[in-house]
């Protein structure tokens, strides 16, 4: 078998380096950027939700978005209908950075895939999502037993 989860896991390490320096004057951290993306695409999501959208644990959710709350990227309230539940709204700011946080994905993307040709590209992303839609699939089935 190959060992594709040692360069998924390689990719993915470089892609936090490669993130960290582009954003390092705005901060937003390394795995802020899917907070970004996920909030300015659904506003007043709750927090459950967005860790079950970016299949993070809840503590680790929290954590982030403490962070992002105190740089001003988000901000969080309860539920008008169930106190219990909170919900993340983005900032302007959060807003206003969105575009940079899509360059930065772009600019890396377009280098990994370099030299590569559309049907190359066409089959690497079909089995990178079937590949990802398997992880989703045990993420889920962990996060409801």
């Amino acid at each position: 078998m190959p060992k594709f989860m040692k360069n998924i896991n390689i990719i993915g390490r470089c892609s936090g380096m490669f993130r960290s320096e582009k954003l390092r004057d705005t901060g937003l951290g390394a795995c802020h950027h899917s907070y970004i993306l996920t909030l300015c695409r659904t506003p007043g999501i709750s927090q459950d939700e967005l860790a079950r959208q970016i299949c993070i644990n809840k503590s680790n959710v929290t954590r982030h978005l403490a962070a992002l709350e105190e740089s001003g990227y988000v901000e969080r309230k309860p539920s008008d209908q169930d106190k219990r539940v909170t919900l993340v709204f983005p900032t302007q700011k959060a807003f206003d950075i969105l575009p940079t946080v899509r360059s930065v994905i772009k600019e890396w993307n377009e280098y990994l895939t370099e030299g590569m040709d559309e049907e190359e590209l066409e089959h690497f992303a079909l089995t990178l999502s079937r590949i990802a839609e398997r992880a989703k699939e045990y993420y889920e089935r962990e996060e409801n037993s």
